[in-house]
């Protein structure tokens, strides 16, 4: 497919800019593959379309603050540096984007907030990416411990176009999140809440997690036109084997498995067995999904409604079918279905 063919507008107004007041009362729009139906409910009423014996894949990552506000040795300039991953724990290397990129070079140091926390330049990998390691001399714990404290929710500023306030660090999480090392929220994740899960339970259906901790490239623009040439940045994931087991009984027993957002989807679909079953695995995959694609293991998707030219919205596509989406995503304008980060919800069956 092409670029183009995920091209369309979005009134700016649909951009949701605040979660909702109670997250699993955000809007549900319910799209029917086998029929074409598509219904508008509330997101709490997805517990009435599962039971017995069905399995949700959530996404366990953790979002850290990974945005941090500093200044340039020497000249006090201000500079903003944007934590992605984490390359050696040890010495403390990690790969960043930095603003201003055309004045910060190798061998710079870099100097937060009134900490003892500093960062020297040693490489550059991208027009904007650098390496930088950190110079400190506390333990691991209050290195950690600092970065929470000075770092800002990673709210991506470019499509959400207002500050970050205080109340983000809780909303900008799943209730899910446990491991740390995500620059952005599994959004699918964030319209359940502990009262809906119960609910989950009591019809007997599972919730199990994977990993995978979603950096930027996710949200990377594509520039190319033929989608077979982007190239997706890798992402750290793990699916433990209690998972593994609980999908794959679901699928012999013909139940739902419902891949709570892209990312567990992604997940999934990058460890599957030659007999079409969910393996243990860890490590890290660039797994771009678009149109068409076989699905192996989920068979029902939860996920936000997403912007025009997205790799989320491509891979949405390909699990619904891209004219049924397309004809959902005009619906959802129509109907003013709010979209991004703090938006409403899809179910795919």
């Amino acid at each position: 497919m092409k670029l183009s063919d995920f091209k369309f507008e979005i009134p700016k107004k649909l951009i949701s800019l605040h979660p909702p007041a109670n997250r699993d009362e955000s809007r549900l729009m319910v799209i029917h593959r086998d029929t074409g139906k598509i219904e508008h409910r509330v997101f709490k009423d997805i517990i009435e379309y599962f039971g017995e014996g069905d399995v949700f894949v959530t996404n366990n990552t953790k979002v850290f603050p990974a945005r941090l506000y500093g200044n340039k040795e020497k000249t006090g300039a201000k500079i903003e540096v944007f934590l992605l991953r984490e390359l050696n724990q040890d010495l403390r290397l990690w790969d960043v984007l930095v603003d201003p990129a055309r004045k910060i070079r190798v061998g710079n140091k870099l100097y937060f907030g009134d900490s003892d926390l500093v960062a020297e330049v040693i490489d550059n990998t991208t027009s904007r990416g650098r390496t930088i390691r950190f110079l400190f001399d506390g333990t691991d714990e209050e290195f950690y411990k600092t970065i929470d404290t000075l770092g800002e929710t990673p709210i991506l500023k470019e499509f959400i176009e207002r500050d970050v306030v205080d109340s983000d660090r809780e909303r900008y999480q799943t209730i899910f999140a446990k491991h740390v090392g995500a620059v952005a929220a599994p959004t699918a994740g964030l319209h359940f809440t502990p009262h809906l899960l119960k609910r989950l339970e009591i019809k007997g259906v599972e919730v199990s997690p994977i990993t995978l901790h979603i950096g930027l490239g996710t949200f990377r623009q594509v520039d190319v036109e033929d989608l077979t040439k982007h190239k997706m940045d890798s992402e750290n994931y793990d699916i433990p084997q209690e998972t593994v087991d609980l999908v794959n009984k679901s699928l012999d027993a013909k139940k739902r498995v419902v891949a709570v957002g892209t990312t567990s989807l992604k997940t999934i679909e990058s460890s599957v067995t030659a007999n079409g079953r969910l393996k243990s695995s860890s490590g890290w995959t660039d797994k771009f999904i678009i149109p068409p694609y076989e699905f192996k293991i989920a068979n029902a998707l939860i996920t936000n409604f997403h912007l025009p030219e997205s790799t989320l919205l491509m891979t949405a596509s390909a699990f619904g079918g891209y004219d049924l989406i397309m004809k959902a995503y005009k619906e959802a304008i129509k109907e003013n279905y709010k979209f991004f980060s703090y938006g409403d919800a899809m179910l795919i069956l």
